[in-house]
């Protein structure tokens, strides 16, 4: 999937000489938490988000920065800091770096962008013109949609028991080799031994995930490697090495 099959299509912008109040009641009144910033002829200028508006003199929330503080960050940052603080247009409290993908970026890109520049929403431009906007929730709807429509089978249990070995197999961080997978009428246990206690969640997770799988038994034991010492889970007997 592209960002084009899951972004918002109505776009709720303001312009650049806008007011800060328009702002604020177009993302109270749709219940958004940022809008996107056009110049006169429609192309993306910034963007404005709740972010922009902790910060105000009105409220009493400015920075307070001790002297030397202010000594350090010098006149041109507490001047910028003056003009988002107090500023009454969206042109002096918007953000003007703005990052964009394109209509046909994949949805993993996005995410990627997402997580690397720590913001909630894209917008997505076509030239310089914004045609759309992802955000967080579209992904949510994105994943939502996929997991009412997907139907699966349930498998017999050869098949869930061969479904979790090949997934095992696949996982950088799965040891298959030690983990014994026994199925009987969909009631899958899991033996063996675990080098990491963090793998028992995830081994669980694979043979959850595994379509016909009624309930799954952990017995799997966890060995330190360094002290040899067994952990295994709650109601099942612990041993030591010897």
């Amino acid at each position: 999937m592209n960002v084009k099959d899951i972004m918002t299509r109505n776009i709720i912008s303001v312009k650049t000489d806008a007011s800060i109040l328009e702002a604020i009641r177009l993302m109270i009144q749709h219940g958004i938490s940022g809008v996107v910033v056009v110049d006169k002829k429609g192309d993306l200028a910034g963007i404005v988000t709740e972010g922009d508006f902790l910060r105000r003199s009105e409220i009493g929330t400015e920075r307070r920065r001790s002297s030397f503080l202010r000594f350090l960050a010098g006149p041109g940052k507490l001047a910028e800091e003056y003009v988002h603080n107090s500023g009454r247009k969206i042109d002096e409290v918007m953000s003007r770096e703005v990052h964009t993908v394109a209509e046909d970026t994949s949805l993993a890109e996005a995410i990627d962008m997402m997580e690397r520049y720590r913001v909630k929403r894209l917008p997505v431009v076509r030239g310089a013109r914004v045609v759309g906007i992802v955000s967080r929730a579209n992904f949510l709807h994105a994943f939502a949609s996929v997991a009412h429509e997907t139907k699966t089978q349930a498998l017999d249990d050869s098949g869930i028991r061969e479904r979790i070995a090949r997934e095992l197999s696949a996982k950088e961080w799965a040891a298959p080799s030690l983990i014994n997978v026994v199925v009987r009428n969909g009631i899958v246990d899991l033996w063996g031994s675990i080098p990491d206690e963090r793998m028992r969640s995830a081994v669980i997770v694979a043979a959850e995930n595994v379509p016909g799988v009624k309930a799954v038994r952990d017995h799997m034991a966890w060995v330190d490697p360094v002290s040899g010492f067994v952990s295994l889970p709650e109601g099942e007997p612990q041993a030591r090495r010897q």
